[in-house]
């Protein structure tokens, strides 16, 4: 081969590197494991990716029974009808449970949010049938033992206890409370003080069988499996778990109407502070430009807006971030910061005037280049492992996104442009219309108000 040829060969090459290789990044970066999506006979959505990488299996199910369908007086009966299935069986004590998972090596968890429970299971491939029997039990056979129960309310009530004692969950209620009044979204999925002692074996036992069915679930099945084992190992299990039907709901999304200052005094050095006001839901179109947007604002850490007014150019807190927290129905928009009690009102004054600024003028072409940079690089991060692919795919599936959204995701922010950041911050902040939650030393603080 002449130097010529040889030359032009290399050439060749290079031309087919630059131009191939990052499409081959780009799509194994972003595609998702293979998920295979099936509906069971009792509506059961039914999620499986076969990964033989590891000798586990993860299973994760998601019913949608959260704690925005806890009934008035009755806060908190999602979460504890969530940690109730794991106190016993008809064939298992709660310690028998817990002894199994534990000679296992695996867990067996729930939890429960505003949306929502899940519970979550893992165990190694040896131990699958064993551990798959356990979590059929809890989930179709619990017994909600009296004694366990009443041990689990007061379980409850000493961790909210002990929350009033953490200047950030004292100002993260309060804030809750009053952005969200008369609204199921308004108070924490753990209940309050006042409503877990009023919570029965009854009122749980009703929870749990009007709200604990396939209709209203996903599952997910993650790990070292196969096809031919979900078919004959797993499915045949939850074809017997029952439909039910469920309550129509009537979710009220009010919001306060008004700007207000809660405050709350402790005797500490640090004021903890949360500004926010009412935010979206997952399925709202704009979703994608006001991720792009929050980053630049505040979400972004160093790189952020806020971040660089609020303690880079002026010292006045640690960390400083702003998130939205978006669910089935709105949710909320929140700044969150701590910084000495003297500091408070500048902090706050400054964190406002940068939400001013976001309306009035475009971000820089760097700031956008650099959200979409992260955002879209960090991405895969969110199912890297095979719990939380499991996670993912459940919540994929709970708000309708398709199982083809990883492939959709990059092209969702990178289509965003500085207009679109600049429409979005007017039409959604609402810098006149704030909710202000502050503990602190209110001594040292010194007044702190908000101007309709």
């Amino acid at each position: 081969m002449t130097k010529k040829i040889r030359k032009s060969f290399t050439l060749l090459q290079v031309f087919l590197l630059l131009i191939i290789l990052p499409l081959l990044i780009t799509n194994s970066i972003y595609a998702m494991p293979p998920v295979q999506r099936t509906i069971l006979p009792n509506k059961l959505v039914l999620l499986v990716n076969e990964d033989h990488s590891l000798p586990m299996v993860t299973l994760q199910l998601l019913i949608d029974a959260g704690s925005r369908r806890d009934p008035a007086g009755q806060e908190g009966l999602a979460y504890l009808t969530s940690k109730g299935i794991l106190l016993g069986t008809s064939k298992h004590t709660f310690t028998a449970i817990n002894e199994e998972m534990d000679f296992m090596g695996g867990y067996l968890t729930a939890s429960a949010d505003n949306d929502f429970i899940t519970v979550s299971f893992r165990v190694l491939k040896k131990d699958l049938d064993k551990g798959f029997n356990l979590f059929m039990e809890t989930l179709m056979q619990p017994s909600f033992p009296e004694e366990e129960i009443k041990k689990e309310i007061q379980k409850t009530l000493a961790a909210i206890q002990s929350d009033e004692e953490m200047p950030e969950d004292v100002a993260e209620k309060a804030f809750q409370k009053t952005l969200f009044p008369d609204n199921p979204y308004g108070h924490p999925a753990e209940g309050t003080k006042e409503s877990i002692p009023k919570i029965s074996r009854k009122e749980i036992v009703k929870f749990y069988d009007t709200y604990y069915h396939p209709n209203i679930s996903v599952l997910a099945v993650v790990g070292d499996i196969s096809a031919e084992e979900v078919k004959t190992k797993l499915i045949p299990r939850f074809n017997e778990w029952q439909t039910g039907k469920i309550p129509e709901e009537h979710f009220n999304p009010v919001f306060a109407e008004e700007p207000k200052v809660v405050k709350i005094n402790r005797d500490i050095a640090q004021a903890n502070i949360i500004i926010g006001q009412k935010g979206v839901s997952r399925n709202n179109p704009d979703y994608y430009c006001l991720t792009v947007m929050n980053y630049i604002f505040g979400g972004g850490g160093f790189g952020s807006k806020l971040m660089d007014e609020i303690r880079v150019k002026r010292g006045l807190a640690y960390s400083v971030a702003s998130f939205f927290s978006p669910g089935k129905y709105p949710g909320s928009f929140q700044i969150n910061l701590q910084t000495k009690n003297s500091s408070a009102k500048e902090a706050i004054s400054v964190s406002v005037k940068e939400l001013e600024q976001m309306q009035e003028k475009l971000v820089s072409e760097q700031d956008l280049i650099r959200a979409k940079k992260y955002l879209t690089g960090s991405f895969p991060m969110r199912f890297d492992t095979q719990g939380k692919l499991a996670n993912f795919i459940t919540q994929i599936e709970y708000y309708g996104l398709g199982l083809d959204y990883p492939e959709k995701y990059p092209s969702f922010i990178n289509s965003i442009k500085r207009e679109d950041v600049l429409r979005v911050a007017k039409k959604y902040l609402h810098p006149k219309n704030l909710i202000i939650s502050i503990v602190a030393n209110l001594k040292e603080t010194g007044e702190i108000s908000l101007a309709k």
